[in-house]
């Protein structure tokens, strides 16, 4: 159930409406929007029942949530939620890119790769320190070597830092590190870790299991919300489908219906939806035409030497072109991007209107 306070409502009335939910030992989630403030109710659908809250002071009504996801819902959080990631802005109307190697490989690949993806205008650097493989004889990743260098490569370029974990005992030496947390596509129902990064103060991206169904994927981002953390974000990453011609299956119609249904921002990533390089700069295109609020790709210094990911790594002549091309959809579609001086000053092109 969610209660919707009058715009009118006091301090004093929203206070006494927790107070009564607190009583009552039911779990209680804030949303403060511009113009009033809800309140979310989780617990025994029949004792929420009895509260017996719409004929307390500032209420206005109150409306049972029908989707098993609550916190994730639109109806407990109307507006689009935007995280601020050390002052980059995920959710807004602003396109921001993710990009940077699959694999932390070592100093010099990590450090050119995050050059390349500073100066063609990406926010945010990626690179996997605990690589999560089909193989157990794949490169498994540096660990904590991988994000120390990720740490180093954000000092060098201002790049805001991405990695994933793997084991909920890992948490909070990688929430140390970085700035995002990623949860991958393996461990998208790894409920005990889905927990564990649900009581950090850190932003989290939940990347979609490749045969998980939208409810399942939303039901995950539940569990983080419940546990207090309501930074999270979406990340489409194709699914497993039966077609062989491309790593897994580009799910484009997934960023509309997931923004309708949830307030949580929505990123992309056309890397590990196609697994091929060349497919990445027109899917990437229509993400954001879809309505993606970003996008996260690829990009090695060397893809032909890339440990892991090689095929669908962009390299840097690549990626510019991709940074120039999403100008234009980008504007097309009423939304704003900020790709630094590279595109103005070298290429002509700039996203300004």
């Amino acid at each position: 159930m969610i209660i919707i306070m009058s715009t009118k409502a006091t301090t004093t009335e929203i206070d006494g409406v927790v107070k009564r939910l607190e009583d009552r030992k039911v779990g209680v989630h804030m949303s403060q929007g511009a113009e009033r403030t809800i309140i979310g109710v989780i617990g025994d659908r029949e004792l929420v029942s009895r509260l017996e809250i719409e004929g307390m002071e500032g209420v206005e009504r109150t409306v049972s949530i029908l989707q098993p996801f609550k916190l994730v819902s639109r109806e407990f959080h109307p507006e689009n939620t935007i995280i601020d990631v050390g002052g980059v802005k995920i959710g807004g109307e602003e396109i921001v890119v993710i990009a940077g190697p699959c694999a932390v490989e070592n100093e010099k690949q990590l450090i050119e790769s995050a050059w390349i993806a500073k100066t063609r205008g990406a926010k945010i650097l990626r690179g996997g320190a605990f690589k999560p493989r089909t193989s157990p004889y794949s490169f498994q990743g540096l660990e904590e070597e991988g994000l120390k260098l990720l740490s180093k490569a954000r000092e060098e370029t201002g790049l805001k830092v991405i990695s994933e974990v793997v084991n909920p005992r890992d948490v909070d030496l990688v929430a140390s590190y970085v700035d995002i947390i990623q949860i991958g596509a393996r461990n998208m129902q790894n409920f005990t870790l889905l927990r564990e990064v649900g009581k950090l103060d850190k932003p989290v991206m939940l990347k979609r299991g490749m045969s998980a169904t939208i409810e399942e994927w939303l039901m995950a981002a539940e569990y983080i919300l419940a546990e207090g953390n309501h930074q999270v974000m979406f990340c489409e990453r194709g699914i497993r489908t039966f077609e062989t011609y491309t790593r897994n299956t580009m799910d484009i119609s997934a960023v509309p219906l997931v923004k309708r249904l949830s307030h949580l921002p929505v990123i992309v990533d056309p890397s590990h939806g196609t697994g091929k390089w060349s497919l990445v700069s027109p899917m990437s295109k229509a993400a954001v035409a879809a309505g993606a609020d970003g996008l996260m790709i690829e990009v090695h210094n060397n893809p032909q030497k890339a440990l892991s990911d090689g095929p669908q790594s962009l390299n840097d002549d690549n990626f510019a072109s991709l940074m120039q091309e999403l100008v234009s959809v980008i504007h097309a579609i009423g939304r704003t991007c900020d790709f630094g001086d590279f595109l103005e000053k070298e290429k002509g092109f700039c996203c300004e209107e």
